[in-house]
């Protein structure tokens, strides 16, 4: 068939069983090529034509996002990756892609990595990860040296990491939840499932002193100088007033402290938390399931007896670059080496 309408003319099929010629502006010859058009139309999808190749594109498509990533604004990069409501944030500087590129893989197997809006501080991370999944990453100037924003303790790293609370209240006040979480972090399980509820603020203690199965989700007491140990690196925030209220109150405390503070964040969202507990509804997420470093790597029998419960494990209690990379290989926690396919970085070089 497809060959006799190419050899015909234009108005007009040679019927071969009858001897005649219907004519295409016939109502037979309609119907003909209506019925043409539905089979095409059918057929040639499941078999890959280019006919059908390129859908409509949506407004985050690919092909909205900008040529040139420095004009790309943080508001822009949420509306692209936000899903559900829902954008899943980490900071990033150049140095710690490998880790960046782990921590997505575990992200990945619990099918949320469509979410994840990584917060280059440098133009070389920018790029980097734009140019092998454009969109997920964006910079908010000023840009920051990347050799020196890993080095913990560090002023480079204070800055790097006093920055943190103004993104957050930025993806807040544009109307979305947020989870922040550091790169040293791998997924085990979906975390989503703890985030129920109506909560401002959800976070972990970074207490390696284990807590009862069944312990309190409220925020837990100060020690004796008057302060708690809650963690800034694995927060759930829900665009409501209270949240906000801890992330500006947050900015004022490192503002206010910022030598007290250098070269470390958390003391000063401790501080934010105790003084905005009273106007905020915080909810603790149990320990069996957010453990933190100093009590999943160094208590094997706590461990043991939790089996099946953890979430997400992160790899703090230990300083250092190296010393995180080696304690990640020694848990079969290090992905990369036989799973980078499973990020949507691939292998980086």
């Amino acid at each position: 068939m497809a060959h006799q309408l190419l050899n015909s003319s234009p108005l007009s099929y040679s019927s071969s069983s009858k001897g005649r010629h219907i004519s295409l502006m016939s109502r037979d010859g309609l119907l003909l090529l209506v019925a043409l058009l539905v089979i095409l139309g059918v057929f040639l999808p499941w078999a890959r034509s280019p006919l059908f190749m390129f859908p409509n594109r949506s407004s985050s498509s690919p092909s909205s996002l900008p040529i040139n990533w420095r004009n790309y604004s943080l508001a822009e990069a949420a509306k692209f990756v936000g899903k559900d409501g829902t954008v899943i944030v980490c900071t990033v500087s150049y140095p710690f892609l490998p880790f960046l590129n782990n921590w997505l893989i575990s992200v990945s197997r619990q099918k949320h990595q469509d979410k994840v809006l990584v917060i280059a501080e440098d133009y070389a991370t920018l790029y980097k990860i734009n140019n092998k999944w454009p969109g997920h990453a964006v910079l908010v100037p000023p840009a920051l040296n990347s050799q020196t924003a890993h080095k913990f303790g560090s002023k480079g790293f204070f800055n790097f990491t006093s920055r943190r609370p103004q993104h957050l209240l930025q993806l807040l006040e544009l109307g979305y939840n947020v989870m922040y979480n550091d790169v040293d972090m791998v997924w085990l399980q979906d975390p989503f499932q703890y985030l129920q509820g109506s909560h401002d603020a959800y976070f972990t203690d970074d207490r390696a002193r284990i807590k009862p199965l069944n312990h309190s989700h409220c925020l837990p007491p100060p020690d004796r100088n008057g302060v708690t140990y809650i963690c800034s690196c694995m927060i759930f925030l829900r665009p409501k007033n209270g949240a906000k209220l801890l992330m500006k109150k947050w900015i004022q405390e490192l503002h206010a402290g910022s030598r007290a503070y250098e070269g470390n964040d958390q003391p000063a969202f401790n501080w934010a938390l105790n003084k905005t507990a009273h106007q905020l509804d915080l909810y603790l997420l149990p320990q069996a399931a957010f453990p933190t470093g100093g009590l999943y790597f160094k208590n094997k029998t706590w461990v043991k007896e939790t089996k099946e419960k953890h979430v997400i494990v992160h790899n703090n209690y230990i300083i250092g670059y190296n010393n995180k990379m080696k304690r990640f290989h020694e848990f079969g926690l290090w992905l990369v080496d036989d799973h980078a396919f499973e990020s949507p970085l691939g292998k980086l070089e």
